[in-house]
């Protein structure tokens, strides 16, 4: 999932990030204890080629089961619905978990996805990964109605 991940930053960031700020993107997934704890204990949905079982396309994580911490997808396998699928099957994963809300903290890669999904910006924030300056952004999405009708109150 390593490569995965490398992979789908250094084809896709291109557009939107210095190379100084994809090389730390990079180098922080080797580093971080929050990915190799996402990547070993959180719950995961991935997607394969039918003719390729074994090579790993696109990958999303619930760690903690109500935060997005992982959703990644190769360059060559962008654009194709596979970020969304994974997408849906994990916010159903955890709505029959009674999660009521899920959050997470989106790059300018996933924010777009996620605003088409009926995520809602909570916050723009600005974040340090191997001393380079990141803008993110706190999102959340209301799983339960009790939090969709609180969600449209306050937007």
């Amino acid at each position: 999932m390593l490569l995965l991940y490398r992979d789908a930053v250094v084809s896709q960031a291109v557009r939107l990030y210095s190379p100084a700020q994809i090389a730390a993107w990079v180098e922080h997934s080797s580093r971080s204890n929050g990915v190799a704890i996402a990547l070993q204990q959180g719950y995961g949905l991935g997607s394969h080629p039918v003719d390729q079982p074994n090579e790993l396309e696109a990958f999303g994580i619930l760690e903690p089961a109500d935060r997005l911490s992982l959703l990644y997808c190769r360059g060559v396998a962008s654009r194709r619905g596979l970020a969304s699928t994974i997408l849906e099957q994990l916010e159903a994963h955890a709505r029959r978990h009674g999660v009521p809300q899920l959050r997470t903290e989106a790059s300018q890669l996933s924010r777009p996805l996620l605003l088409r999904r009926g995520w809602q910006v909570e916050a723009a924030e600005t974040v340090q990964l191997q001393g380079v300056s990141f803008e993110r952004w706190r999102m959340i999405k209301p799983l339960t109605t009790a939090h969709l009708g609180a969600a449209a109150a306050r937007g």
